[in-house]
């Protein structure tokens, strides 16, 4: 079935994403139920060779495999790391140029120090006329200081020990440290400007589809969006 990008899908995707915290595999199976759904408007899976940037544990992997992909995730954190899974950085991906069908990565590009140079190397793992699915949270949206939010409009540093203060303990996403401002004109200007991709759709990933044309309001996009998928084509 297509996804419905309705205010019913909107209302689940936030009631799994309160539980968050508590339930962490509920939340995430979810999510990449959905994401997978949105990933095959694009591209039918069946086959092809997918590398899941930053998605480290393999909820996301999982559900690709269960629509006949071949997919590889790549991370970091040794720790966070399922098995099969490759160790690497996201700024230097451990793949050669056109080695990929489909690069994807979720809520990682706000975690990485030089967010653009990640998504450039997406571009070049992927084979021409391949499909790039990129989705991150942007800073000012309600959720862009992650669990410090939403203290995170006062500074980052203030609202880490505002959580602190709080929690008795520091946030796991620290400022300027594994969590950076990141805004949504950028990512649009990105790609927008990299020759060699197609910008073939922008959206808010977890808002109904009449909610899009937000995205071409400036200032305001950067509170309302929460969070944005670029879904790019190589060039051949």
């Amino acid at each position: 079935m297509p996804m419905r990008a309705d205010l019913a899908r909107s209302i689940r995707l936030f009631r799994a994403f309160r539980s968050e915290q508590a339930d962490q595999r509920a939340y995430y199976t979810t999510l990449a139920t959905d994401t997978a759904a949105q990933l095959m408007e694009h591209v039918d899976l069946d086959g092809k060779v997918v590398l899941d940037v930053g998605g480290g544990p393999g909820y996301f992997a999982t559900e690709f495999r269960r629509h006949g992909a071949r997919c590889v995730c790549v991370d970091v954190n040794a720790g966070e790391l399922a098995g099969g899974g490759l160790l690497g950085s996201a700024l230097e991906l451990p793949f050669l140029d056109d080695g990929v069908d489909v690069c994807f990565s979720s809520n990682v590009l706000e975690h990485v120090p030089e967010p653009w140079r990640m998504a450039s190397e997406m571009v070049r793992v992927t084979k021409p006329g391949g499909l790039i699915f990129l989705a991150y949270t942007n800073w000012l949206s309600p959720w862009g200081g992650h669990e410090t939010s939403p203290w995170h409009y006062l500074g980052g540093e203030r609202a880490a020990r505002k959580y602190h203060d709080k929690h008795g303990k520091p946030p796991k996403n620290r400022y300027g440290a594994s969590l950076y401002p990141v805004s949504v004109a950028a990512g649009l200007r990105w790609a927008r400007t990299t020759p060699e991709v197609e910008l073939v759709d922008a959206l808010p990933r977890y808002l109904p589809w009449w909610y899009r044309p937000m995205l071409k309001i400036p200032i305001v996009r950067e509170f309302a969006t929460w969070n944005l998928v670029l879904v790019l084509r190589k060039r051949k």
